[in-house]
């Protein structure tokens, strides 16, 4: 790709001038055909780029439309015809782009995927593979991955998907894929990954409805959707729960993905679980954690992000705290949702920070949940709500109402992630836990009212008032998060400290700019990851998150905390992920997890971290012309 550096050139007055009659399109654009090929073209024609200023140029054009799946499309545009000048201009504005290639943007790129005018990327494995899981493989690598002396194509880290439950939208199926690749470029930036020896792959076991997410599109029907289109297979688990058949018993589709990926590239090659509906993703993690190098972003990940946040929020409030897990060990907690973020942030909580069971509850569409002495009775759905289910019937309160929970529990932190439940928190709203249908989509979930965050600033009142409540809006993307940064503030009088899962832009409270931190996980995956695989890690126990989450809340700094945010600035996302990565290692090699030792300092580590760390080479712009009708050079690239 390298090539003769040219003088930049000014880009500024083609991207103002982009065809009104484009623009004017906005998000219609990718749902209407005859619109496609003239927004391919577009693209095509506006990636020129040769610098990583020309590059910014071009994306903050498309930016100006007003509607950042331009830019998300943009920007696959630009990886496609130049990966490297691609990943250095997301290194130079990460806390600009990065909401664009991943959360918010990526969801509604999931719903239109195979919509989006840009060549694919990533592996897809069907039903239909199996038995053959291998040999697709082998295949997308040979012809995809850089190979070794031997000829071994060389592989670090994959990250699959089925597609099952993408962020709050429910069923992607296949066009899921959007999340896999996603991941990966963060990977990279806030890692150090080599992008060139990763894989995004979709596992695709069909699709559980033809309108199974949170906008009833219409997905599997769809001429452009490319996946099995079928059915999921699916049974009662032992636990109650729906699940997956194809990925459990002797011939499990997932274990011989799992072996296959192991066999092609080493026991060092990570494997990440991601966006798995719950029921199947905490059994599928329990089966393969001590199997492979493998673990669960949605379960682990999120958890760990959410008490590293819950420990910056206990640094706002006490700046002199030397001692931030004994002072978490204090606080009193409420999870409100019972999916796979809240039930792993509870359950490390409980195992591995060591707060004690009677300061944390969780409820699910029922209420509280609570199970009786024997286990036998109670409002849990299956055995993980059960692990961190109250002793006992709630009695001197309404469990279903929220407002009583938080006058009879009297929490300092409240974390909101009940997937797909937008406005839970909004000022009209009721209190009460209810069945809700949306889009015609039918689940249970709480809606909360301002007297919810008012309830929250009266128990710290109570308390003394010196404490600022904690309250969280973790569900992703936007569009389902429970709060706004904006509403939050203005419910409880400007007292509670806030951090969300997607990204809001600041506010000025009583004179005074707040920047919510982004409780992601890309704070903890790519420096999990990224350690994990230097030191050869045999598994990655939940320990581990324990470490990366005081090391994401130990590199809060002063500008941090005066922004009032809970996390380090995206900013800062390389260097947040560094000092993640060195802790994993050094945990590992205290713990003799680590089958390759990186040194006998923690600057010796860090220093050998730095020099594995992936860079991009200052590439220059090839010129590729983008054939209407051009396709992967793989057959793994393609759908069954």
């Amino acid at each position: 790709m390298a090539g003769t550096p040219t003088t930049p050139i000014d880009l500024s007055g083609r991207m103002l001038s982009l065809p009104k009659s484009v623009a004017k399109l906005g998000a219609a654009a990718w749902n209407d055909q005859a619109s496609l090929s003239q927004v391919r073209h577009i693209l095509d024609r506006s990636c020129n780029a040769r610098t990583v200023q020309e590059a910014l140029t071009e994306v903050r054009g498309f930016a100006s439309l007003g509607h950042n799946l331009w830019s998300y499309a943009y920007l696959r545009m630009l990886h496609h015809k130049d990966p490297n000048l691609f990943y250095q201009t997301l290194l130079a504005e990460p806390a600009f782009l990065m909401p664009m290639v991943y959360t918010p943007t990526v969801g509604e790129a999931c719903q239109k995927f195979g919509t989006l005018p840009f060549l694919p990327r990533g592996c897809y494995v069907s039903l239909s593979d199996r038995g053959n899981v291998k040999a697709v493989l082998r295949e997308y690598a040979e012809a995809h991955l850089p190979k070794d002396s031997s000829g071994k194509p060389q592989c670090q880290c994959i990250v699959f998907s089925d597609g099952g439950r993408i962020l709050g939208l429910g069923d992607l199926g296949a066009w899921g894929m959007g999340i896999p690749i996603g991941k990966l470029d963060l990977y990279t930036v806030c890692g150090g990954f080599d992008p060139f020896r990763v894989i995004p792959v979709i596992i695709d076991a069909g699709c559980s409805d033809a309108s199974g997410n949170s906008a009833k599109l219409t997905i599997r029907d769809h001429a452009l959707y490319t996946g099995l289109k079928q059915d999921r297979v699916k049974h009662v688990s032992a636990q109650g729960t729906e699940v997956n058949t194809a990925y459990y018993g002797p011939d499990s589709f997932i274990g011989e993905f799992m072996t296959a990926a192991s066999e092609l590239f080493g026991r060092s090659c990570l494997l990440q679980f991601e966006d798995f509906n719950s029921n199947d993703a905490f059994p599928l993690l329990e089966e393969y954690r001590s199997k492979f190098l493998t673990y669960n972003d949605d379960i682990q990940g999120t958890a760990s992000v959410a008490i590293a946040a819950v420990l910056g929020g206990i640094k706002l409030n006490r700046p002199q705290s030397t001692d931030l897990l004994t002072d978490l060990k204090g606080l009193r907690l409420l999870f409100h949702g019972a999916g796979s973020a809240n039930l792993g942030s509870a359950s490390l909580m409980l195992k591995e920070a060591g707060v004690p069971a009677s300061s944390i509850l969780v409820t699910n569409s029922k209420g509280v949940i609570w199970k009786s002495p024997d286990g036998k009775k109670g409002t849990f759905k299956n055995d993980e709500q059960k692990s961190v289910a109250s002793v006992g019937e709630p009695k001197g309160y309404d469990p279903t109402n929220l407002v009583s929970i938080i006058k009879h529990h009297k929490p300092d932190v409240l974390v909101g992630a009940v997937g797909r439940a937008p406005g839970c928190f909004t000022e009209d709203s009721p209190s009460v836990f209810a069945p809700r249908v949306q889009g015609g989509v039918g689940r249970a979930s709480s809606v909360w009212g301002q007297e919810v965050i008012k309830e929250m600033v009266a128990v710290q009142a109570a308390k003394g008032g010196a404490f600022r409540p904690i309250i969280f809006s973790l569900s992703n993307p936007s569009t389902q998060a429970e709060v706004t940064a904006e509403d939050c503030y203005k419910f409880s009088g400007g007292r509670a400290i806030f951090g969300s899962g997607t990204k809001f832009e600041p506010v000025t409270v009583q004179g005074k700019i707040r920047a919510p931190g982004q409780v992601n996980n890309f704070f903890i995956f790519p420096g999990v990851s990224f350690g994990a695989m230097c030191c050869e890690a045999s598994h990655i126990p939940d320990r581990l998150f324990m470490e990366a989450a005081e090391a994401v809340a130990n590199s809060l700094d002063k500008a941090d905390m005066e922004l009032d945010s809970v996390l380090p600035s995206t900013g800062r996302i390389r260097e947040v992920g560094h000092n993640v990565a060195l802790r994993v290692v050094l945990a590992a090699q205290e713990a003799g997890l680590a089958q390759k030792k990186l040194g006998d300092t923690a600057e010796a580590v860090s220093a050998e971290l730095a020099a594995k760390r992936w860079e991009p080479v200052d590439a220059r712009f090839p010129q590729i012309v983008i054939e209407e009708d051009s396709g992967p050079s793989c057959s793994a690239c393609r759908m069954a």
